[in-house]
């Protein structure tokens, strides 16, 4: 049997297909333009896009399990709806859905209420599904390293509350593993939920202190000025995202995104190893600079 995987071109997508592929299953990518991504031998590439009925229809046929992975866009609701409605028109009951932490508390964020809104049609469907919550993701600070490094400042507004960063290779593996659980086991699963965290929950001023110790020179907290990184964002993504992700700052602010009790220690043993840390990641940074 196969496994669809949505958002195959992107970064996290990419790497579920190549841990898929290294465990042998049988995997079909979905993607806008099969010329601009190489992907593993005997991975079958399928054009198409999550609104286009007729090619959803297409790529969903022999399929047995589904990955859903849509990015944010202004009409990531609709997309999601639509695949999961044409998921259960061919029979799919075998789902993971790439949702975020605290999408029930974050309601007033554009693409967290989407995505909760995903999780309660999932729910309200009886689809047999994994959801899996992860928390920021650590490569997110790839944008803002160049920051960092020539003007010694971490400018990311995450306050005091604590983030629990996770690394996209830890959010790849796991739904790998949850991918393969469902799609062999002998019928449909009942619905699950998994927060996807990193092993430390880290303030600005963390950051910022991880930042000095790996590149041996001060580095200080840029604060908590969520209208100047809403200013900042507006360079190089449109008004409606830029704000979008002014309201979950403000969220990180007031209420930080911290793993329930027992997450680290589940993920843990769902790989068999601890989890990339954001000193991981500074450390690379550092290394190669």
């Amino acid at each position: 049997m196969t496994i669809l995987i949505t958002g195959a071109s992107g970064a996290i997508g990419r790497q579920v297909v190549q841990q898929l592929v290294d465990r042998g299953a049988s995997v079909r990518a979905l993607v806008r333009d099969p010329a601009k991504l190489a992907f593993p031998a005997g991975v079958e590439v399928v054009q198409g896009d999550l609104l286009d009925v007729a090619s959803l229809r297409s790529a969903l046929t022999g399929v047995s399990t589904l990955f859903l992975l849509n990015g944010v866009v202004p009409d990531e609701f609709t997309q999601a709806l639509m695949t999961l409605n044409l998921a259960r028109e061919a029979s799919i009951d075998r789902i993971v859905y790439l949702s975020v932490i605290h999408s029930d508390r974050y309601l007033n964020v554009p693409h967290f209420a989407g995505k909760f809104g995903v999780e309660r049609m999932i729910e309200q469907m009886g689809m047999g599904a994994t959801i899996l919550r992860p928390a920021y993701f650590i490569q997110n600070d790839l944008t803002i390293k160049d920051v960092v490094l020539a003007h010694g400042v971490y400018p990311m507004p995450i306050g005091a509350k604590g983030l629990a960063m996770v690394d996209t290779r830890d959010i790849a593996e796991i739904a790998a593993i949850e991918l393969l659980r469902r799609e062999q086991a002998s019928g449909a699963l009942p619905l699950s939920r998994i927060n996807l965290v990193g092993p430390d929950s880290l303030t600005g001023l963390d950051v910022a202190a991880i930042w000095s110790d790996v590149l041996g020179r001060p580095i200080a907290y840029g604060g908590d000025d969520t209208a100047g990184f809403e200013k900042n964002l507006l360079n190089f993504m449109p008004s409606w995202m830029a704000y979008d992700m002014r309201l979950m700052s403000e969220r990180f602010l007031t209420e930080g995104m911290n793993p329930d009790q027992g997450d680290v220690e589940r993920l843990t043993t769902m790989l068999g190893r601890p989890l990339h840390s954001y000193r991981d990641f500074a450390s690379q940074i550092a290394a190669s600079v």
